[in-house]
């Protein structure tokens, strides 16, 4: 099964992804944690990339598009994967289209576009802590960690982005909404779009993107 999940930042993408991926057993694909990778690595394409994120631009099609294109090809995709933050204009809809066709796949499965308020948001980012060992999120009104600070899977330090402070989460709401919002359009027009109400409970909202997929 070939997926995408849309939405704004802090709108669940991550989160669900994981159980999803587990469930499905496909690959879940974060731009975000292969585009870190690629500049930690010192890649060509990470290096293209470096100045684009430091800035709070989205990163260059081209660049984002060799970056998944290499994902794709590894073996573990081959039966399906999910994609979190990707893609994110209407171009990279185009791109990841022909790298499918020519991969002998027709098109994604389906986009499942998560719905939820600017307000929302940035009251999740703002709470939103994460462990730099594995990957965790918490929240600290929806899932804080049983020990405050401290990882619950494997006992590091939890930390919060800069990116998750409201200024800056509110700028990223008004760069989603240019570029990314009209990715909508583009794959309900394509048939293949699923809305799903993210506002609510973590529970709830995995519970309706499970039953558009299993």
């Amino acid at each position: 099964m070939r997926v995408a999940l849309l939405g704004p930042p802090g709108s669940g993408k991550g989160t669900h992804g994981k159980g999803l991926s587990a469930e499905l057993r496909v690959p879940l694909i974060a731009t975000g944690d292969i585009l870190r990778q690629a500049i930690a690595e010192g890649t060509r394409l990470g290096l293209a990339a470096q100045a684009d994120v430091k800035s709070g631009r989205l990163v260059a099609d081209e660049t984002v598009l060799g970056l998944i294109e290499t994902r794709l090809g590894l073996p573990d995709a081959a039966n399906g994967f999910l994609l979190d933050g990707f893609p994110r204009t209407v171009a990279q809809a185009d791109g990841l289209a022909s790298l499918l066709e020519s991969g002998g796949e027709r098109t994604l499965d389906h986009v499942v576009n998560l719905m939820v308020s600017a307000e929302t948001v940035v009251n999740r980012l703002r709470e939103r802590w994460l462990c730099g060992s594995c990957g965790a999120i918490y929240n600290l009104s929806s899932k804080p960690p049983k020990v405050a600070g401290q990882c619950d899977l494997c006992g590091q330090a939890l930390k919060q982005r800069a990116d998750d402070e409201p200024a800056t989460v509110r700028a990223r709401l008004e760069v989603y909404e240019r570029e990314t919002a009209p990715l909508v359009a583009y794959y309900a027009q394509r048939g293949v779009l699923r809305n799903v109400d993210a506002a609510g409970p973590a529970e709830q909202v995995y519970g309706a993107i499970r039953r558009i997929l299993v």
